[in-house]
């Protein structure tokens, strides 16, 4: 059956009508959408008279407003209704284009995704692009999820296989449509009449007229039953055609009842296909004439309607670009005085808390300072306690016991004592220097290799190589003290207990880091007893001015120390 573009959408725009009151149902009670829906209630009324061109500004108006609050679901029924009204009208490029414009909005296949296949289908079918009709019909059919919604693309497909001359094929699916026992329903037997129709149409295209006749005219008196009366339109064609061969007089009578009932729903498109018929079977110029005054009009017609739609697209586009660039510089506007008055605030704000936070960091340091110094002096005090009861005082003690137990008017004894208190006067010198102020100017390398030097005994020879490679000048004065005290505690720990006779300590640079290797081929000892030996302290010292420091010995292999320390 060839029926227009109105009559292939009127299945879906019922679904789409159940989809719009769930809608009202869901949005009743939201303010924000309630203009928007009244504009689309105003633009169904507008559809349902007739009045293309109220019913197409207020949809698009329509569709505007929820593009403004994001409401996919509306967008979409909006841009359907845009399509069909514009299909009605003729204009299927621009249904196309609207159609288009729908899809990004598409958050699933349902009913609405069915509706826009299904009116592409249309639209191609009209510009009788056939296998581009099929392809979307069938697109259609892949989103309907129950057998009713199926049945429309499918009549479509089937519509377009009889264009084709696809007979068979047509007739397969239109059998299989009318197999279903919902159509015997009251509510479905317009849908049945009309596949009965164009199966019967079928039939008698592939040149078995009896059957494709009697169907036919089953179809027209199941019509007639239930006062389908635009649906009879398309009997009536078929039937024309079946006799336009054989009774030309029938024919005709068929192609009036058609153009009457088409000029009483002023349906164009089934007036001008009435009078064709008139035409072709010979009943003279008047029907001619009439003919090419309805097409002539009707081209303006839809010429203007395609002009006035795209114009309302248009309007509408550029009137949102201005309401859009107007709310942008309001926005902007507001924006910029109130990133003004919160910078005002901030910088309020962030002085008072940069005089707390310096004045917090001031108390903080003060206080750190005080700790570490008094830290400092209590390692000082318990360092040199350490020196003086485990060292200095068995000295003293012997000294003493030996002017007790020995002859004193003995030049031997005299001499000896001499020694004794010699060797008592350098410990007390060693001690003085292992816990004085640090130079940290020109003179710090010759301290520093001086320090290094007073290790260097008849039984330990210290040998240090390269110092001068280091510009000392542009080293950190924290970080030459820790340097100091780092290779002060690995010589005071390598005369406590390393026994070794050979000491080497190199220096180097790379202009940013300063590396330093300490070895020395002492007795060495097992790598989980380095910290016992006080040389985490050594570790703690390093990693403070982001520094590493890492120990290799074993037992009788000697003893290793590595550091490298940023400038």
């Amino acid at each position: 059956m060839l029926r227009s573009p109105f009559f292939y959408s009127l299945f879906f725009v019922f679904f789409l009508s159940c989809q719009k009151e769930k809608d009202i149902a869901v949005l009743q009670n939201n303010p924000e959408k309630k203009e928007a829906m009244i504009i689309r209630d105003k633009a169904i009324l507008n559809f349902q008279d007739k009045n293309y061109n109220s019913a197409f500004y207020n949809f698009n108006k329509s569709k505007i407003q929820f593009e403004n609050i994001k409401d996919s679901s509306n967008i979409v029924y909006n841009l359907i209704q845009m399509a069909s009204i514009q299909q009605i009208n003729g204009d299927y490029y621009g249904s196309n284009e609207t159609l288009t414009e729908a899809l990004p909005y598409i958050k699933k296949k349902d009913i609405y995704s069915a509706a826009i296949n299904n009116l592409f289908g249309i639209a191609y079918k009209e510009l009788v692009i056939y296998d581009e009709a099929i392809y979307y019909y069938n697109e259609a059919l892949k989103d309907c999820t129950d057998s009713i919604s199926r049945q429309p693309p499918l009549n479509n497909i089937a519509v377009v296989y009889i264009q084709q001359k696809k007979y068979n094929e047509s007739i397969k699916i239109l059998e299989s449509i009318l197999s279903e026992k919902i159509l015997n329903e009251k509510v479905f037997i317009p849908n049945k009449a009309r596949f009965i129709d164009n199966l019967g149409f079928a039939y008698f295209k592939k040149g078995l007229n009896d059957k494709g006749l009697q169907l036919m005219t089953e179809s027209l008196e199941l019509r007639k039953q239930i006062g389908d009366s635009y649906g009879s339109i398309e009997s009536y064609f078929h039937l024309a055609e079946f006799y336009s061969k054989t009774d030309i007089q029938k024919s005709n009578e068929y192609a009036k009842n058609a153009y009457e009932i088409a000029t009483k729903f002023n349906s164009v498109d089934e007036r001008l296909k009435a009078l064709s018929f008139l035409i072709s079977n010979g009943s003279g110029t008047k029907y001619a004439q009439q003919y090419i005054s309805i097409n002539d009009s009707i081209i303006k017609i839809r010429n203007n309607f395609k002009n006035k739609f795209a114009k309302i697209k248009y309007d509408s586009k550029k009137e949102k670009e201005e309401n859009q660039k107007l709310r942008l510089e309001k926005a902007e506007n507001q924006l910029s005085l109130q990133e003004a008055k919160y910078q005002r605030m901030f910088f309020i704000i962030g002085i008072v808390s940069l005089f707390f936070l310096l004045l917090y960091l001031r108390k903080f340091y003060q206080n750190r300072n005080r700790i570490e110094k008094i830290k400092t002096a209590y390692d000082t005090e318990t360092r040199i306690a350490k020196d003086i009861h485990d060292e200095l005082a068995n000295d003293v003690f012997n000294t003493i016991t030996f002017t007790q137990t020995q002859p004193l008017e003995i030049q031997n004894t005299k001499e000896t004592l001499i020694q004794k208190l010699d060797h008592i006067y350098v410990r007390v010198r060693g001690i003085s220097r292992e816990n004085n102020d640090i130079d940290t100017k020109a003179n710090y390398a010759v301290n520093l290799k001086e320090m290094l030097s007073t290790y260097n005994t008849n039984e330990t020879n210290v040998i240090i190589n390269s110092i001068e490679k280091v510009n000392w000048d542009l080293v950190d004065e924290i970080k030459k003290v820790t340097i100091y005290r780092v290779l002060q505690e690995l010589m005071v720990n390598m005369k406590k207990h390393s026994q070794a006779s050979i000491v080497v300590v190199k220096f180097d640079s790379n202009g940013k880091t300063i590396f330093i290797d300490y070895t020395d081929n002492g007795k060495g000892a097992e790598k989980l007893k380095i910290i016992k030996n006080g040389l985490q302290n050594m570790e703690n010292r390093i990693l403070a001015i982001k520094g590493t420091i890492t120990f290799d010995t074993e037992p009788d292999k000697g003893f290793k120390a590595k550091i490298t320390t940023p400038k």
